[in-house]
């Protein structure tokens, strides 16, 4: 059975925020809405995720520490689409769904605005409240003709793009990655090039000891 999963080359990142900016396009994500975040990190904490333009800070590309030991290094966060889903066990009325193929998604049908799903969730900023009505940066609808609705009230994050996954496609971060940063597929098939990026590489995954067992790898 298909398992989808995603790779994500650290050294190859370079806090280009091009994979943000397709899913903010290809989903015609309102102002306030994120799905993908890219933080510049300056320290070594595996669990810290760092700082971000668009959750507040100045810039995305001072480094850290003193010269001439100074780091700097991105760290690109979207929903992990785990395994074990703290957001499924306390969405109270189903709106948090799992597929069979293991991707995560909120059907905002069912979506009461509860935000039960973000206080679970482990991974920071992955989910967005839509307060309101939502506004945007066009007057015309962007994206795929497909994509995701958004409603006042409700809760929403990425869906791994799974509108072009069922029609053949990749996810629109994987579109248009620069430097070729970010891998796509069967964690399941040793053939997909998620598993042979994966394979013989140093990874880890976001604070694994919540026991979420995300399906995202950074690869080190």
């Amino acid at each position: 059975m298909t398992r989808y999963g995603m790779a994500i080359d650290l050294n190859r990142c370079v806090g280009c925020q091009a994979c943000a900016t397709a899913c903010k396009i290809a989903n015609n994500l309102p102002k306030a809405i994120t799905y993908n975040t890219v933080y510049t990190k300056t320290d070594t904490d595996p669990d810290t995720f760092g700082t971000a333009v668009v959750h507040g800070a100045i810039a995305n590309d001072s480094a850290g520490g003193e010269w001439p030991n100074c780091t700097l290094s991105f760290l690109p966060v979207q929903c992990q689409h785990c395994d074990n889903p703290s957001c499924l066990a306390v969405c109270p009325t189903g709106a948090t769904k799992k597929r069979e193929d293991g991707i995560v998604w909120v059907d905002n049908s069912l979506c009461i605005g509860c935000r039960a799903c973000i206080m679970a969730c482990p991974y920071d900023n992955v989910r967005s409240f839509v307060e309101g009505e939502p506004e945007y940066y066009l007057d015309v609808v962007v994206g795929e003709a497909d994509a995701p609705t958004h409603e006042a009230g409700t809760v929403e994050k990425c869906t791994f793009c799974h509108n072009l996954i069922d029609r053949g496609e990749v996810p629109a971060c994987m579109q248009l990655c620069l430097a070729g940063a970010r891998f796509w597929g069967d964690l399941d098939d040793p053939e997909s090039d998620v598993s042979k990026a994966i394979e013989g590489r140093t990874y880890r995954k976001l604070r694994e000891g919540e026991g979420t067992a995300p399906n995202v790898f950074y690869l080190e």
